[in-house]
């Protein structure tokens, strides 16, 4: 099922045609109440403090359409009502991970040994399968013009449009010995594409172990793929905005001491981080709005030195960043997706030890400062 052009013809004519679709409008609402909005869930509603987690909003759509988990299941939201993404095996689990202006969705499926990328259009009778999809990493994206990236399963990043493996995402030319493509995470609508090269390499001449990771950036313009400066340890990036604007964080340890991260255009340099919230040591952006400048994220502590609960956070441009409203005293919350119209999606627990699937509405007049 994949094309027969080149990588470098199919480049071209993927950012002709990504470039042309001029990103939506900023959404607003002035009658918006800043409110903790409680979505419809089904299933397992168990909170563990792991990256498979069992409910929450991952992305937005047009029209009050959320994207995310329930249960363990792939779903999606109209309003608060949540929805089954339909599947041909009932007992598989996965999520949906983006959606686009046009309802389209990309998401990731496991079950019976199978790890499916899948992409679903809102009213349609079944998913469809992407030939060569790798969804063990748990990240994909989709812009509105319909291009899906992800990490393949041969190896390398990759996109799909139509069902169909478009492109191959090369590793930069000015990258290390024994550097791959680790993960592929984000695309804007002009068509840049953001990912994750690590290089593990031993010098055989000396011995020395070669080892790192850096972002790394497809420009929609069919240019060269650039090797990003990184940050000060690892860098793990989760997403970019309409003017090139990346966030993400820095890491070190056991994947535990988190420290958030942005690159500014033009990314000449390594980036900066904001710091985090005073309450807690670490924290994460997990994504950017499409052209309002809004980070979202998680604060947190070492799983061994747990003093309070992970909290939602926000950063409204360049001010400093903010904690979210808990939904219940004491009970943990995150915070995975944010949009134009000042909506934050995640999930938090509830009172009962419960965790929802939720949305900040009116979210930067929620935000406060944890030491005032």
């Amino acid at each position: 099922m994949r094309r027969s052009t080149s990588a470098a013809a199919a480049a071209v004519v993927l950012a002709g045609l990504i470039t042309a679709a001029a990103p939506a409008a900023a959404a607003t609402d002035a009658k918006c109440t800043p409110k903790i909005q409680v979505l419809g869930s089904i299933g397992d509603e168990s909170y563990t403090r792991d990256t498979n987690q069992s409910q929450g909003v991952f992305d937005f759509g047009a029209n009050g359409l959320a994207v995310g988990v329930s249960g363990h299941k792939p779903v999606y939201w109209t309003g608060t009502t949540v929805h089954r993404v339909p599947l041909a095996d009932p007992n598989a689990s996965g999520r949906v991970l983006a959606v686009n202006a046009h309802g389209l969705m990309v998401g990731v499926l496991h079950g019976s040994g199978v790890h499916t990328l899948f992409t679903y259009q809102v009213g349609a009778a079944a998913i469809t399968p992407l030939p060569d999809g790798y969804a063990y990493d748990v990240e994909a994206d989709v812009n509105d013009a319909g291009y899906v990236v992800a990490r393949s399963d041969s190896g390398p990043g990759a996109v799909w449009k139509d069902g169909r493996k478009v492109r191959e995402l090369a590793v930069p030319a000015d990258a290390g010995p024994g550097t791959r493509i680790t993960m592929v995470t984000g695309i804007n609508n002009r068509g840049d594409i953001l990912g994750m090269a690590t290089q593990d390499y031993e010098v055989p001449e000396t011995g020395a172990h070669l080892e790192g990771t850096h972002p790394v950036l497809w420009p929609g313009d069919g240019s060269a793929a650039r090797l990003l400066a990184p940050s000060m340890n690892d860098s793990y990036v989760q997403d970019l905005d309409e003017s090139g604007r990346i966030v993400g964080y820095d890491w070190s340890g056991p994947w535990y001491e988190y420290r958030t991260w942005v690159w500014e255009p033009p990314l000449d340099g390594p980036g900066t981080s904001p710091g985090g919230l005073s309450s807690h040591p670490y924290a994460t952006f997990e994504a950017i709005s499409p052209t309002t400048n809004l980070s979202v994220g998680t604060a947190k502590f070492h799983p061994d030195e747990m003093t309070l609960p992970d909290q939602a956070l926000l950063r409204a441009g360049s001010g400093p960043v903010k904690a979210l409203p808990r939904l219940a005293a004491g009970q943990a919350s995150m915070a995975d997706a944010v949009s134009d119209a000042d909506r934050v999606g995640g999930a938090a627990v509830n009172a009962k030890g419960k965790l929802k699937p939720v949305i900040w509405t009116c979210a930067t007049k929620q935000a406060y400062n944890p030491g005032s």
